[in-house]
């Protein structure tokens, strides 16, 4: 790899580092993906009851859904910027970097390619051969340039499997529709 790629990666991993933040939710520790202002995208197996610590400030689940393993919480303190958002579909073989808490070590990067897109009958999972542990859950999934594709969720077959960025905002919109027309304050 020549100084130049390996110099734009390392800019891109730190970039992405910024916009994860630490959810800790009395079922263990994992990493959630700054979305906007005070809203933060995870898991639903890491974020299981109605509230979390995010990055030690107290935070509210405004948003579960088991089958899509999604939560989105509301964490008005948290200021981490968002990572932008890759439109169109991934390529096998693009290269992508997850970034999480694996194992307690905070903003630690791995990388990997995809390996494909798949569909289940329930959901879009994107397959990346890339090294995820415990701790890596809820944290982004991103491409070269830095842009988020999916949130990291799991490991099977000895790959890491993410729900893709188009999912989780379906996810994230309807949420948030859904607390403006219940008239719950998503921040």
């Amino acid at each position: 790899m020549s100084t130049v790629t390996a110099s734009l990666f390392e800019g891109v991993a730190e970039t992405a580092r910024a916009s994860v933040v630490r959810i800790d939710s009395g079922h263990g520790t994992g990493a959630g993906t700054a979305w906007a202002p005070g809203l933060v995208i995870t898991n639903r197996h890491v974020a299981r009851g109605a509230t979390a610590v995010v990055d030690g400030m107290a935070a509210r689940v405004i948003a579960a859904d088991e089958r899509r393993d999604l939560a989105l919480l509301s964490a008005p303190g948290v200021t981490a910027p968002p990572l932008p958002r890759r439109e169109g579909a991934l390529r096998t073989g693009e290269l992508v970097l997850a970034v999480g808490h694996p194992w307690g070590l905070q903003g630690s990067v791995a990388a990997g390619i995809v390996a494909g897109e798949m569909d289940n009958g329930e959901r879009r999972i994107v397959r990346a051969d890339i090294r995820l542990a415990p701790g890596n859950s809820g944290g982004p999934l991103i491409d070269a340039r830095g842009r988020l594709v999916g949130v990291n969720a799991m490991v099977a077959g000895g790959l890491g499997l993410a729900i893709p960025v188009a999912e989780v905002e379906t996810f994230v919109n309807e949420a948030l529709a859904e607390a403006r027309a219940t008239g719950a304050a998503a921040g």
